[in-house]
């Protein structure tokens, strides 16, 4: 564990960029990006070309440790190089900013009003790999859409379960059920929610540190307890499908909770922009995204 990563992400003022879009989403956030389906031919260009994106948010001066606390890397991203390191030892190195790495395998089939992770079937060869990288935490992903207890309770136990393996593995990782801004049941699943990762948290050992990243909730600070919980380094909100301006308004409400944004931070940056136009937009939306976090 590296202490010094350690207190930036438990104690620094910033958010944590989330550039993880993985093989389902990459060709809508290349498309938002301003590169089309039609211009690359199989699955090798597309990633080369997500690559690029990340690597030009990442080397961007508006990119800085002094507004980032850490980011999320797909695990293509993290077995490439930005200027001749890989891309964690870039961003510890170069920027400051602690390295994070997605590990699910995507979400299985809806059942009991969520949806699971899929099987994590390499974890140990994959945090092996982390740890070589040197990645600081993980980050992984479910679904809730509907205030089913048991599916809830379902989401929480697998992710507490795959999380001690993280734990084991000398990582952190960032625990995610994500609660679908659209459910006609948002504030009922986010309370249901609450319970269920209480009790993990309880059952947590002295040495067992986690983070949580959740949707944006509907009642302004149901969290806070789960934030202050002393196993809990940081709570982090995802966009969730939110514009950035709504995002951040709602993230304003809620006091210790800070952004980890993927589409409202890149929402408007497109690969025909001129590098200064590029960065002034990424600056723009930085400086907005911090603000709302502190």
């Amino acid at each position: 564990m590296n202490e010094k990563q350690f207190d930036k992400v438990k104690n620094g003022k910033g958010f944590i960029a989330a550039l993880d879009q993985s093989g389902g989403s990459t060709p809508k956030a290349l498309a938002a990006y301003g590169i089309l389906e039609d211009t690359y031919a199989n699955e090798d260009e597309m990633f080369t070309l997500v690559h690029d994106m990340r690597t030009r948010i990442i080397t961007s001066p508006a990119f800085d440790a002094k507004h980032i606390l850490g980011a999320i890397l797909f695990e293509q991203t993290m077995d490439r190089e930005i200027e001749g390191l890989y891309t964690a030892d870039y961003l510890a190195e170069k920027k400051g900013i602690v390295p994070f790495l997605k590990i699910d395998k995507g979400l299985a089939e809806e059942a009991n009003g969520v949806q699971l992770m899929k099987p994590i079937t390499d974890l140990d060869k994959l945090l092996q790999r982390a740890n070589e990288r040197n990645i600081f935490g993980t980050k992984m992903r479910s679904v809730i859409k509907e205030a089913n207890e048991k599916g809830i309770r379902d989401v929480v136990d697998q992710q507490f379960e795959v999380g001690k393996q993280i734990i084991a593995a000398g990582l952190i990782p960032i625990i995610e059920p994500e609660v679908d801004i659209n459910s006609a049941d948002k504030k009922a699943c986010e309370e249901l929610l609450k319970h269920e990762i209480q009790k993990h948290l309880d059952q947590l050992q002295d040495n067992e540190n986690v983070m949580l990243k959740l949707t944006i909730p509907t009642e302004a600070n149901l969290y806070k307890e789960l934030i202050d919980h002393p196993r809990v380094v940081r709570v982090v909100a995802l966009s969730g499908g939110y514009s950035k301006d709504d995002a951040n308004e709602k993230l304003k409400e809620n006091e210790g909770l800070i952004a980890s944004f993927s589409r409202a931070l890149s929402q408007e940056l497109n690969a025909n922009q001129t590098d200064d136009e590029f960065n002034n937009a990424l600056e723009k939306a930085v400086k907005s995204i911090y603000e709302a976090s502190i």
